[in-house]
């Protein structure tokens, strides 16, 4: 005879604290089964050594490891989700299936697809909020429609918070109510064809100094000021609901509202999904962009000769993460200094940072192109040289990234600022009057 389980389908919440659908999942009347699935959709289009695989793969070794110590621990598929799924249902009596919530077009197209054999099987798919604190049609206009812009919508994201907003789901002390079992399905990472990368996601910091200096030295590259929490809220290792319980103990309204920012830009593409491959404001598609082969190799490699543009793509390269303040400068370089589609350097950067967010990477990418929501007007232009003497006046960062910067070996600038500027708005213009 089969036995009955409940299912809990961790995705993007790979932790056993304060994770929601758990918590519900955990409160069911029969013992839960967590389950993760390795997708060769995703997984085939990433480098072999990943370190976002590894690093996912070493927090579900973390939740096993702490579930064994209640006589459980979790299942780790390599398969496609509906594949895993016709599995399951046939070995186990499934009452239901647990998830939290996923707004990337990919992940809808999926769910839907789970939603539809779960329910010629009769078994509930039953999903939660977590990853976020407002979703979906949460934060609107009076009239039900989008904010486009981020300033009014962050204004009402902070008039409907409420102390209730990030209570705590008491998840991790429920675990003893998980399907009790020491023979459950287990994928290697070498099993998957993928192997460990030297250089690991850095541990995200939110000690009190942090987020208290957060506004003093956030756009300095070289102070380490930064969070690193891009990685971790993505694949949910911390809870959202935690983070900004913290932002708000410590009375800090700059970091609070980078956190309201990912929730906009979430809430974009949950309305706006065509911006993953189209402009959000579509004359903005008739750009004529260069796309020079060459040049965009130049740029992938930080060999632009303009220093701190080349800093931040080899500190991108080496390290999987690139400081805020720079990825503006870079892409804006990309788009604006050498006319590349903003589409080439968003892929670029989907591969190599380790805190890639579709929603937000999207959203960014089409901010310094000038073609996205909330965006700067197409004619604001970075200067690659006053950026240095506005946020890097020691080189400090620069001698780090580019050591050779002031020897002969260093290649002479790709192009002229000045002529790059006319350039970009003769050919932005051109795209716009017609």
């Amino acid at each position: 005879m089969k036995k009955k389980v409940s299912i809990f389908w961790f995705r993007r919440d790979l932790r056993l604290h304060d994770n929601h659908g758990l918590f519900e999942a955990l409160q069911s009347k029969d013992p839960v089964l967590p389950i993760f699935i390795f997708d060769p959709a995703i997984l085939e289009s990433l480098p072999k050594n990943d370190a976002r695989v590894e690093f996912i793969h070493k927090h579900l070794t973390k939740i096993n490891t702490d579930l064994q110590t209640h006589g459980s621990g979790v299942a780790v598929h390599h398969g496609s989700p509906e594949a895993v799924f016709d599995k399951i249902t046939s070995e186990f009596n499934v009452n239901a299936v647990y998830y939290n919530r996923d707004y990337e077009p990919y992940a809808l197209e999926r769910d839907a697809a789970i939603s539809k054999l779960l329910e010629s099987k009769s078994i509930p798919f039953i999903s939660y909020k977590d990853q976020v604190i407002f979703e979906k049609n949460q934060i609107t206009k009076d009239d039900g429609l989008p904010y486009k812009v981020y300033t009014p919508f962050s204004k009402k994201w902070l008039a409907a918070f409420k102390p209730d907003d990030y209570r705590a789901f008491d998840s991790h002390n429920l675990l003893d109510h998980t399907h009790k079992s020491n023979s459950l399905n287990w994928v290697d990472l070498n099993a998957m064809g993928f192997e460990p990368n030297p250089v690991k996601i850095a541990p995200y910091k939110v000690e009190k100094e942090i987020i208290e200096n957060y506004e003093a030295t956030r756009n300095f590259p070289a102070i380490d000021g930064t969070s690193k929490l891009g990685p971790h809220l993505r694949f949910g290792t911390v809870s959202v609901r935690e983070i900004v319980a913290r932002a708000i103990q410590h009375e800090n309204s700059t970091f609070l509202k980078e956190l309201i920012w990912r929730e906009f830009f979430m809430q974009i593409l949950w309305h706006f999904p065509h911006t993953v491959t189209r402009s959000f404001k579509p004359q903005y598609d008739a750009i004529k962009w260069r796309n020079d082969p060459e040049e965009l190799k130049k740029w992938c490699d930080g060999m632009t000769g303009y220093p701190l543009v080349d800093a931040g793509m080899r500190e991108l390269n080496q390290t999987g993460f690139m400081h805020n303040r720079v990825r503006m400068l870079v892409g804006s370089f990309l788009c604006k200094h050498l006319l590349i589609d903003w589409r080439l350097g968003e892929a670029y950067f989907a591969e190599k940072l380790h805190d890639f967010e579709l929603s937000s990477n999207v959203s960014n990418w089409q901010w310094v192109a000038g073609c996205g929501v909330d965006a700067a007007p197409y004619f604001r232009i970075f200067n690659p040289t006053t950026q240095v003497t506005n946020f890097d006046k020691a080189h400090t960062y620069i001698k780090k990234w580019v050591p050779e910067y002031q020897e002969l070996t260093y290649p002479i600038p790709m192009v002229d600022h000045k002529f790059a500027r006319e350039r970009c708005l003769t050919t932005y213009k051109e795209a716009l009057a017609k």
